[in-house]
């Protein structure tokens, strides 16, 4: 038995040098023939003479209008080029909303505080219970402070006090850290799925920094834990149309007035899952901001699933049968989940993957097709294109999911699981949490790739990949200031 077992894993280690070999191989196949090109170059030109060369500058002379048609050409042709060529977008700096202590929901207290709310029957107590134990979450999440009375006050007003709360706490830090006046941003988009009062997010920051009359600013409504993806793309093409600009993205949700008093199952998993949180995050075309900023915006890449009505219908704000508003999560999420990452993933593999997962991916599925119907399809090693993952922390289950499908390694999901576990669904935010993880961990260096990943309501997957510009540091106030040194920690089965 232990002879078969050891050939076998020799067999494994021999399969495995001959995939890096051949990744190499094709990696480099380009350079490789190119050297005995280079070579043969080199060596015809070591041959020449001075007289040889003499009669090449007298032959340009005497052909003066092809010199000059020539040198037109490439100066017309250099000049498009740099008039249309795509501005790069970098990302300066972001902050994250860290919530006081005194908001923090130990699972005990979250489930006293249900019993004495009177609104949940025994059966929705065990359930609600079951799925706090089971969903990854730690004791130090944050609700807000409408949520901490009893009865809870999902008021109006104390909506709007959380959010200005966690939008202008990521604001303060985001502009204290970077230096930048709030007048000096024209573009401002914000993100908020649940919460859109009038006068809008976007507006009530304006007002709160006294910022510039002709910003151009966008609020975002109902799209979902993807949206922060889908802000970073708005403000990188108004980036691409104003020179010279900041952009500030940023995105939250709000708990105060969503959280369900039902006793619909499908719609209390929200009340175990999301929590309080938020980032701004600052971006610029500014050539002059490249040396101070921590990463460059490469690719975004947007999947939308709406046509289909199972996705559209599987994450959907609505009342139940006694008029209780609350989100309802469809049995069929993950699946359809599935199905967006790999609509996604096809549209960002050709982009970032080395073109011999490419060939490997496109050989399998020709076999597929033609030879033998039962050939699983090969699924790329994105680990060859991503150095970090940014899985966005739906859930336990979306993070288990995505570990097992895209073959990561558990080092590669510990920020989005140790971020559920600190700060808990936090949304559209909590890809920012997960890069800040990271940074606090030491372990963000200069030329990493990291892939921002987010499903959201509709249904949607986006992905964002950003460059690290340099070995990347913590900034001042980040969220896991002070207390990354007890993570990752070891979760319950």
């Amino acid at each position: 038995m232990n002879g078969e077992k050891n050939h076998s894993n020799n067999r494994v280690l021999k399969l495995k040098y001959v995939k890096l070999g051949y990744h190499y191989l094709i990696t480099h196949l380009l350079k490789l023939c190119l050297v005995p090109l280079m070579a043969v170059i080199i060596v015809q030109a070591s041959r020449l003479s001075l007289n040889d060369i003499h009669q090449t500058w007298l032959h340009l002379e005497h052909n003066l209008v092809y010199v000059v048609v020539l040198s037109a050409f490439v100066l017309v042709g250099s000049t498009v080029y740099f008039m249309t060529r795509k501005r790069s977008v970098y990302l300066v700096d972001y902050a994250c909303y860290l919530p006081p202590s005194k908001l923090k929901v130990e699972h005990d207290r979250f489930m006293k505080h249900c019993k004495l709310m009177g609104c949940f029957d025994e059966t929705s107590l065990v359930f609600l219970d079951k799925i706090l134990g089971r969903s990854g979450l730690g004791e130090e999440t944050c609700a807000p402070e409408a949520m901490h009375c009893l009865p809870p006050k999902p008021s109006m007003e104390a909506a709007r006090q959380e959010t200005e709360q966690v939008m202008f706490g990521a604001l303060d830090t985001l502009f204290a850290n970077t230096n930048v006046k709030p007048k000096d941003v024209g573009i401002l988009v914000v993100n908020c799925s649940l919460f859109n009062p009038t006068p809008s997010l976007s507006s009530m920051i304006i007002n709160k920094y006294k910022m510039r009359g002709n910003i151009k600013s966008f609020n975002l409504g109902g799209m979902g834990c993807s949206a922060s993806v889908i802000s970073v793309d708005l403000a990188k093409d108004m980036l691409q149309v104003h020179r010279n600009n900041y952009a500030i993205v940023v995105s939250t949700e709000n708990i105060t007035q969503n959280w369900y008093f039902g006793n619909k199952k499908a719609m209390l998993l929200p009340n175990c899952l999301f929590r309080i949180g938020g980032a701004a995050v600052l971006l610029s075309n500014k050539s002059v901001d490249r040396r101070r900023s921590k990463y460059k915006l490469i690719h975004v890449v947007r999947t939308h699933c709406g046509a289909n009505d199972k996705a559209f219908n599987c994450v959907r704000q609505e009342q139940d049968d006694i008029g209780k508003t609350g989100v309802s999560l469809s049995k069929d999420l993950m699946t359809i989940a599935g199905n967006a990452l790999k609509s996604n993933i096809t549209l960002l593999g050709p982009l970032v993957l080395p073109i011999s997962e490419q060939i490997l991916f496109f050989v399998t599925l020709v076999a597929n097709k033609l030879i033998n119907a039962k050939i699983k399809p090969y699924i790329p090693d994105f680990k060859l294109a991503f150095e970090h993952f940014c899985i966005h922390a739906g859930g336990r289950a979306v993070i288990d999911e995505l570990e097992k499908n895209l073959h990561l390694l558990p080092v590669h999901v510990e920020a989005s699981r140790m971020t559920l576990h600190r700060f808990g669904n936090t949304s559209s935010s909590s890809i920012w949490y997960e890069l800040a993880y990271m940074e606090a961990k030491g372990r963000m260096r200069k030329g990493d790739r990291v892939w921002q990943i987010a499903f959201g309501s509709g249904f949607k997957c986006n992905s964002a990949v950003w460059l690290a510009l340099k070995n990347v540091k913590p900034s001042y106030n980040s969220p896991w200031e002070g207390c990354i040194h007890r993570y990752p920690v070891q979760l319950s089965l």
